[in-house]
């Protein structure tokens, strides 16, 4: 499976902001973007850099959202050609959509410090959706849908701590979760007000609109 294996803060120095794709440590002093927040390269910390135009612009933003959510380019566009066919603002559609991933969700339910974590979770098998197992952190969860975490993987150390840590954390209002069993349940499809960064999706759409 093709997935970005380079250095997280990376990123964040490339899109000129933090995407928060490292969990608890984007928010401590030792975050690289926060020590070192130019453009990565050669001729990152210069001065004389160009102003950006109306096509760079579109790109970055269409960047941040891949990097924010950990999805490649191929598999971004066909989101963006399924929210194009519903009905709605397709900027909106893409990223509501895009929320209702399964290892958004587990994200979101606070079981994973970060989204990189929580597709490992599933790749590794440690969730059920609907009581049956499941390992694609890429698959939408609709209304009614009930994930829950194995049995074993709560026996486990590494979430014995994370379960520690999930009372403290804010749920989204269109989830449902019952933190004593580690259970979430959809009751709601997500608006565009629920997704947390400030994308300006308009971008988006404007640049697979030419």
């Amino acid at each position: 499976m093709a997935r970005y294996t380079g250095p997280s803060c990376r990123l964040c120095r490339r899109e000129g902001t933090k995407l928060f794709l490292k969990g608890e440590r984007c928010f401590g002093d030792k975050c690289p973007y926060t020590r070192r927040g130019s453009v990565p390269g050669q001729h990152g910390s210069g001065s004389g850099r160009k102003r950006v135009k109306e096509y760079g612009m579109q790109l970055r933003e269409k960047q941040k959202a891949k990097r924010y959510y950990g999805i490649l380019e191929k598999q971004f566009k066909n989101y963006f050609v399924a929210a194009d066919k519903k009905e709605g603002q397709t900027g909106e559609n893409l990223l509501t959509l895009i929320e209702r991933r399964l290892d958004n969700v587990i994200y979101r339910m606070g079981i994973a410090d970060s989204r990189k974590e929580a597709r490992q979770f599933v790749l590794h098998g440690h969730f059920r959706l609907n009581g049956k197992n499941v390992n694609i952190p890429s698959l939408i969860v609709k209304v009614g849908d009930v994930i829950s975490l194995k049995e074993n993987s709560r026996k486990s150390e590494k979430f014995k701590m994370l379960i520690e840590d999930i009372a403290g954390r804010t749920i989204p209002k269109w989830l449902e979760v019952d933190k004593e069993a580690i259970i979430v349940k959809v009751i709601a499809l997500p608006l565009r007000e629920d997704v947390e960064f400030p994308f300006e999706e308009h971008l988006i759409v404007e640049l697979y609109s030419k």
